[in-house]
């Protein structure tokens, strides 16, 4: 399997990588949140900006990006708007959400981009293209908040977004019992083990599916994500204590 590099972090090698979230309404608390990181274990920022509320007037989110690139230094960041649709804060239509992923990977503000991967093939392999132009790296994600996708459903996703030429597959689902946690194990390991030739990420959300979170050097995902104040999502831990966990696991393999 081939790695992903990006600045300093290489992501398909070793322990899973940590990604924190930032959810800050506003810039003042996206800045502050961000000039907090240096004394917490993390190796990707992700931006939601879909939590901004000057989201959609590009002039604030390249402002925004600007001051995030220096609190980071050298850390990696991740530039996501979550979609209503997949769970995050606000609505946007396919071309602005492209458009914006666009102007933004050509910023040279950031590493890389999450684009949803099931907007359209088209609008997808746009944002991939120019993205990678750029020199930014894609993480094409999907997630389903309500279920857990039968095995071969996962995997096929993930495949999916492997053939759009996305550098990083991300599939995130609802497990409705523990059955469904082991579900998105066995599919994380498939696709590892026989389709993947770069990194993926997996995980099970909610309290129930937290495993999931802890165990991706076992499995195949390459990259967790833990929060630093406020969760992105259902089941994140804290940041602290998945470091831990991590090193814990990594120390015994």
């Amino acid at each position: 399997m081939n790695t992903v590099r990006v600045r300093n972090v290489e992501l398909g090698a070793g322990i899973p990588k940590i990604c924190v979230p930032i959810v800050g309404v506003t810039k003042d608390d996206i800045i502050a949140e961000a000039k907090t990181f240096d004394s917490i274990p993390v190796d990707v920022v992700e931006w939601r900006v879909d939590w901004f509320e000057g989201v959609f007037d590009f002039d604030q989110v390249l402002d925004v990006l600007r001051g995030l690139r220096e609190a980071l230094g050298e850390t990696p960041l991740l530039f996501t708007f979550r979609t209503s649709k997949e769970g995050g804060e606000k609505a946007i239509e396919p071309e602005a959400y492209a458009q914006l992923n666009i102007q933004v990977a050509q910023s040279g503000y950031v590493d890389l981009v999450d684009v949803e991967a099931f907007t359209g093939d088209e609008i997808v392999k746009s944002v991939i293209e120019a993205a990678h132009a750029a020199g930014v790296k894609v993480v094409a994600s999907n997630h389903d908040f309500s279920k857990t996708p039968d095995q071969a459903d996962i995997v096929g996703r993930l495949r999916k977004m492997q053939d759009l030429g996305a550098d990083i597959p991300k599939i995130a689902v609802m497990p409705q019992s523990k059955k469904d946690v082991l579900t998105l194990l066995a599919a994380t390991e498939e696709m590892a083990t026989e389709y993947a030739d770069r990194p993926i990420i997996t995980m099970s959300m909610s309290g129930t599916g937290v495993i999931s979170r802890l165990c991706g050097e076992v499995f195949g995902s390459a990259l967790t994500f833990g929060a630093a104040k406020k969760a992105s999502a259902p089941g994140q831990m804290g940041v602290n204590d998945l470091s831990t966990v991590l090193t814990l696991l990594h120390g015994a393999l």
